[in-house]
């Protein structure tokens, strides 16, 4: 339900670029890549928005591939919209494209039901003549992409300038490709890097995950030390959350709580990255019920409510738990009722069992 990292070591701790090592060690070179031009548009019947035929010169385009299906899709739709609203008058033309979708009829009742959470552009897949899919496979076959959500931004000139996960994609990067200032050829010399560095990254991590087991600290630093140099720079900031997790892993909690205080404030309006830092501290088993700074996940998580401005039911969920937590259980109540009210099919459900564990006075376990 909850982007969360494990804190029982180091796994997944690297991210999408280490998991990308894991997965793709066996698979073909992609043909699509940043700094390619972009494919064109192959789509079927146009559900939402006015339909782009071409992808047009002068202007920019983040086209995100998703279905009503995948979770991690709709976590990341609001989100999503919040780009598309603060840049739809600025050049930028959001295109939400279904995929793999199992059941097409779904859509059109699945956007009706999100309403203005999700107001851009979307539009099916032709399968015509294509058993997955021409988006599918002209984009995200071609860049060697397996998994959903994933996004392309298109610069003004047609190019690609970033491909991943759309949670992941900063307004920094959006900024420069609409203002003319992105360095697309460093971009794909770095996508290009980031890539032949997977296999080193994928060995790096194993033998990362044996260190953390073997509670062999300093290997584990010696490992991190070698993996950061393989990340770009613009990524190195993740390193940051791993040894937050690794200090509470080593029971060095003033260590880790002064490292989610300096990632919290760096990083103020990463609503996932709160949400994660307030979620970790609220439930890691590593963390005795004395040593838990229940102030601290609940400053955090009023940031990340604050930078999501109260409609991220995940955001509501933790820190309800925060102040359920706290002993304030009325005020628990109140935001978990919130959550469920924002929350959309299982994620929905889940929240409702925790509110009535709330409203019994009783906190429950998590996974």
């Amino acid at each position: 339900m909850k982007m969360k990292l494990l804190t029982a070591g180091a796994l997944a701790l690297l991210g999408a670029t280490v998991l990308a090592a894991q997965d793709t060690k066996a698979a073909k070179a992609p043909t699509l890549k940043v700094g390619d031009r972009a494919p064109k548009l192959q789509t079927g019947q146009w559900v939402q928005g006015e339909p782009v035929k071409t992808l047009e010169k002068g202007k920019a385009y983040l086209i995100e591939f998703w279905a009503t299906w995948c979770g991690p899709c709709r976590v990341s739709i609001p989100h999503l919209n919040e780009i598309h609203t603060k840049y739809k008058d600025k050049g930028l033309i959001v295109i939400g494209q279904n995929c793999w979708e199992r059941n097409e009829s779904q859509v059109k009742p699945f956007i009706q039901k999100m309403g203005d959470k999700m107001t851009y552009r979307v539009a099916l897949d032709d399968k015509r003549d294509s058993e997955t899919g021409k988006m599918a496979e002209t984009w995200m076959a071609a860049a060697g992409q397996d998994g959903i959500p994933t996004a392309f931004l298109v610069d003004k000139k047609g190019l690609i300038a970033w491909i991943g996960h759309p949670m992941e994609l900063k307004e920094t990067v959006i900024e420069a490709v609409l203002d003319g200032s992105f360095d697309v050829e460093k971009a794909a010399a770095d996508y290009e890097q980031r890539r032949k560095n997977e296999a080193a990254l994928s060995t790096i991590w194993r033998a990362l995950g044996q260190a953390v087991a073997e509670k062999d600290w300093d290997k584990v630093e010696a490992k991190l030390a070698e993996a950061e140099k393989l990340v770009p720079e613009e990524d190195r900031d993740r390193f940051e959350l791993i040894r937050f997790t690794l200090a509470l892993r080593k029971g060095d909690h003033p260590a880790a709580y002064k490292l989610a205080r300096h990632i919290s404030d760096t990083h103020k309006t990463d609503v996932q990255l709160q949400n994660q830092l307030a979620w970790i501290i609220l439930t890691d088993k590593n963390i005795k019920d004395k040593d838990r700074d229940l102030a601290l996940a609940q400053t955090i998580a009023e940031r990340a409510n604050e930078a999501s401005k109260g409609k991220d039911p995940s955001v509501l969920d933790t820190l309800a738990r925060a102040y359920f937590m706290a002993g304030k259980k009325d005020k628990a109540v109140e935001l978990q009722t919130q959550a469920v009210k924002l929350a959309e099919g299982e994620m929905k459900e889940a929240l409702q069992s925790i509110l009535d564990s709330y409203k019994k006075g009783e906190l429950p376990d998590v996974d």
